[in-house]
Parts: C-alpha cells; structure tokens; sequence
C-alpha cells in the first residue's frame, strides 16, 4: 500500500519494454530509441520554466536494466578539466551533470538510488537513505551501471545514456506492471549562475525531495 507520505506528481509515465539488452549509444537516433515517445523537463525545482536547458528524456526498460537517454542542450560547457572515466567522480553534481533518480519502495520513499553522469563521460552512483546517511553519502556503492556520453559541439547539444541494474533498485522480480518512483534532473553552466532542470519539480531547491518524486510505471 502507498504510504500517505508520497505526493506522485503527475500521471505515471509508461515505461515501455524493449526486446533485448543493448550496450548504451547516446543515440536518439537508433534502433533502440528512435520510436521512444520523449518527456521533457523544462523548468527548475521552484517551476520558473528554463527554456534554454529544456532536455529531452527517453526511457525503456528490461527484465535486468532501466535505461535512460537524456539530451541536453548547452550554451558553454562547465566540466571538469581532467576527466576520469574509469572511476567514479564524487561531487560531479557541482558540474554539468545529467541526474536520475530511482526508488521502488512506496512507503520507505527516504531510500533510493542516484545515478549521474557527465558530458565527457565521467560518472558516479549512489545508494540514499534520507534517514539514515550511509558513510561518505554512499557515493562508494557501486551499481554496476554502464554508460554512454557523446557531444555535439557544433549543434550544441549532449547526450547521455544510462543503463542501470534494476537489480540495484528492487529485490523483486522485474515485470509489466511495476511502478517505480523517480525523478530526472540536469545541472548547466557555472558557477555562477548555474541552472537545473528538473523532469518533476519538487517544489523546494533540494532535488532530494522523493515525496514530489514521479511514478514509473513499467509496461509491455
């Protein structure tokens, strides 16, 4: 039963199935993402609508993984200058980042997981508890999520994709029917003034708001 803690914010979004698992492109333009339906978000966690940083959200899942693309445009980029891909980058929120955040227990809506990633492929995973902060901010979990960044310098725009172990996220089997809790963000420019985006805005600055997290709803 949903605790009465948790405020959806807006309709569920369908998540469709796809046949298979594929390694990650960062391709709207592939076979695996080109008939995804996007969402978008448009606007900041306090709803003023940030047209400019206006990104692009697509979203399939498997028995194993969920898999996010997220297309973001950019007027100047605000990244580290020495880049490390094979290992997590703890505090890359503090630089152009794309953000995804994924919970599945609707009553102990305080723990979830974070995933990010960065325009030149830098990444970092992190197991939540609101409650109960695991050592470090649990940056050190390790989810086994595979990733793909690719930018497009004269267009502007960069895309990343995400492949995440629904293992990571719930202890239960993966079928049509589930519903997830999460929510989708991008950090832009800096340091000041820097932008956020967010797919649900939760109505405070924090995006570590789960009670204003959306519903995903897994399906054929």
């Amino acid at each position: 039963m949903m605790a009465a803690a948790v405020v959806l914010s807006g309709e569920a979004l369908k998540v469709k199935q796809a046949a298979r698992d594929v390694a990650p492109s960062a391709d709207p333009k592939s076979a695996f993402w080109r008939d995804v339906t996007p969402v978008f978000a448009t606007a900041d966690n306090l709803g003023k609508e940030l047209p400019d940083n206006r990104t692009e959200i697509r979203v399939r899942w498997t028995e194993r993984n969920f898999y996010v693309l997220m297309v973001c445009p950019y007027k100047e980029m605000y990244v580290l200058p020495n880049p490390k891909v094979k290992e997590e980058t703890n505090k890359l929120w503090e630089r152009d980042v794309a953000e995804v955040f994924l919970g599945a227990d609707f009553e102990k809506i305080h723990q979830y997981k974070e995933y990010q990633l960065s325009p030149q492929g830098e990444w970092v995973d992190l197991d939540i508890d609101n409650k109960q902060p695991l050592p470090e901010g649990g940056w050190k979990w390790n989810s086994g999520m595979v990733t793909k960044a690719r930018v497009d310098s004269a267009a502007k725009v960069w895309y990343g994709e995400f492949r995440i172990p629904l293992a990571g996220v719930t202890a239960k089997k993966v079928e049509a029917g589930m519903k997830l809790r999460g929510n989708f963000y991008r950090f832009q420019g800096g340091p000041n003034p820097r932008q956020m985006v967010a797919w649900r805005p939760t109505g405070r600055i924090s995006n570590h708001t789960p009670e204003k997290f959306g519903e995903l709803e897994l399906v054929k």
